[in-house]
C-alpha cells in the first residue's frame, strides 16, 4: 500500500522544532501543499543531515520520506 502524507509524513515532522522552524523560512512542513512543492529540497537536506536542525533523522525515515515520493507524494 502507498504511503500518504497524512498517515505516514506528516508524523515524521514535529511541531516543534521542524514545523515551527521552517515556517520561519516561509515553509509549512506540516502542510502538504508545502511539502509536496518542496519535496526534493526536504530530501536534499533530510540525506545530508543538514535537516531537521536538531539531529538527523534515523535512514529509515529517510528512506520512508524518499518512498512516498517514489510512490507519487499522496495526500
Amino acid at each position: 500500500m502507498a504511503l500518504s502524507f497524512a498517515k505516514d509524513i506528516r508524523p515524521l515532522f514535529r511541531d516543534t522544532p521542524d514545523v515551527d522552524t521552517m515556517k520561519q523560512f516561509g515553509m509549512d512542513l506540516s502542510a502538504y501543499d508545502d511539502v509536496k512543492t518542496h519535496a526534493e529540497a526536504i530530501y536534499s537536506r533530510l540525506d545530508d543531515g543538514s535537516m531537521p536542525c536538531d539531529e538527523p533523522w534515523p535512514k529509515a525515515q529517510i528512506a520512508k520520506f524518499k518512498q512516498w515520493m517514489d510512490d507519487g507524494m499522496a495526500p
